[in-house]
């Protein structure tokens, strides 16, 4: 009996320890193949985020970062991260979040997108 109490004890406390905010949504998605350049990044996530340690930075491959500003969580939405972008010229891009979750955990990850030329594949 106080082995399978210890065991059930065990497991709460590792589904507890692996909670974190986990991307849910993403515009522009991962992988896309954009035909024209997106205005905006916009991440969901499964959890609230804390603003003050929510970054994105996006880079061209080959040419490095393109973002200045900083990334904001959305006011109306607390599991929605925004950045502003600039033109974005043809390439391959990768998208870098940081964020922090109200439970307290950093989940730090990236991935791509592409904007292609205009006029390419028509």
């Amino acid at each position: 009996m106080i082995s399978w109490l210890v065991a059930l004890l065990a497991m709460a406390a590792t589904g507890t320890a692996l909670a974190h905010a986990a991307l849910v949504k993403s515009e522009p998605a991962r992988r896309a193949t954009l035909s024209k350049p997106p205005p905006q990044v916009r991440l969901w996530f499964n959890e609230r985020l804390e603003p003050e340690y929510a970054t994105i930075s996006v880079i061209r491959e080959g040419a490095g970062p393109v973002t200045t500003p900083k990334a904001r969580v959305d006011k109306d939405d607390p599991k929605l991260l925004v950045l502003e972008l600039p033109v974005l010229s043809p390439g391959t891009y990768t998208v870098k979040y940081r964020v922090l979750s109200v439970d307290g955990h950093t989940v730090d990850y990236g991935y791509t997108f592409t904007v292609k030329a205009e006029g390419a594949g028509k």
